[in-house]
């Protein structure tokens, strides 16, 4: 689509929400509702990729130029009105987190597994008093009831924008544990996507790259990264 406005702007609302104004109107969700913005640091961040998308006033621009924008769209129109079902969906992933599947053979893969795994099996169960229980192979092991729901207490503390964030991260690490981490800052994207994608750049290691293969992690990569970001935003205030 061509870029229809000029200026972006924000106002402050009487709800203490930012709205991002492109020459004087505001950007509005699919639903028709007004997208607004709580944390400012987010909001300057949105205005941002409205300045920038297409360059300039009938310049050609995508929705891809403003992720932040979809990803703040989908708090407000999905999460806010009823969190629990975004809530449900991201805990679901702690009773088959990757980090607690472990490979048999080869040993080395089981063994870089151990070593950078672990470590954060470790953290959750100290953090949040949820340890789980590791298996190998690919038959499920059931996590203890109170693990799960300590996981489930983490993630219904956070707001609509911390869900927003992990709502992205987790599905592509595969991974509560990791999710969590990245929220509390105790990882960072590159981090947080090398510990998800271990096995595969095992793989890599012993067999070579596969084209197809580097793009869909560069692809997975981008999420991860796109909600780090969002999640540092949001938790600026």
């Amino acid at each position: 689509m061509k870029r229809f406005w000029d200026t972006v702007t924000l106002t402050l609302d009487s709800e203490a929400e930012h709205r991002i104004l492109l020459d004087g109107k505001p950007i509005h969700l699919p639903n028709g509702g007004v997208l607004r913005v709580g944390p400012p640091a987010l909001a300057e961040a949105i205005a941002e990729e409205w300045r920038l998308a297409g360059g300039g006033k009938g310049g050609e621009m995508s929705f891809f130029d403003t992720p932040l924008t979809r990803v703040a769209g989908t708090a407000r129109e999905r999460i806010v009105p009823d969190p629990a079902p975004t809530e449900d969906a991201i805990a679901r992933y702690g009773e088959t987190d990757l980090l607690c599947y472990r490979a048999e053979i080869p040993r080395a893969l089981a063994d870089r597994q151990a070593q950078y795994w672990q470590p954060w099996l470790d953290w959750a169960a100290l953090t949040f008093d949820a340890p789980l229980r590791v298996t190998t192979g690919v038959v499920p092991v059931r996590q203890h009831h109170d693990s799960i729901n300590a996981l489930r207490r983490t993630v219904g503390g956070y707001d609509a924008y911390m869900l927003a964030g992990l709502g992205i991260a987790v599905p592509a690490l595969g991974s509560l544990v990791l999710g969590l981490a990245l929220a509390e800052t105790r990882l960072d994207a590159a981090e947080a996507h090398a510990l998800g994608a271990l096995e595969e750049l095992f793989q890599v290691d012993q067999w070579g790259e596969d084209e197809e293969a580097t793009q869909r992690r560069a692809n997975v990569a981008a999420d991860i990264a796109l909600a780090e970001r969002f999640i540092r935003l949001a938790r600026m205030g």
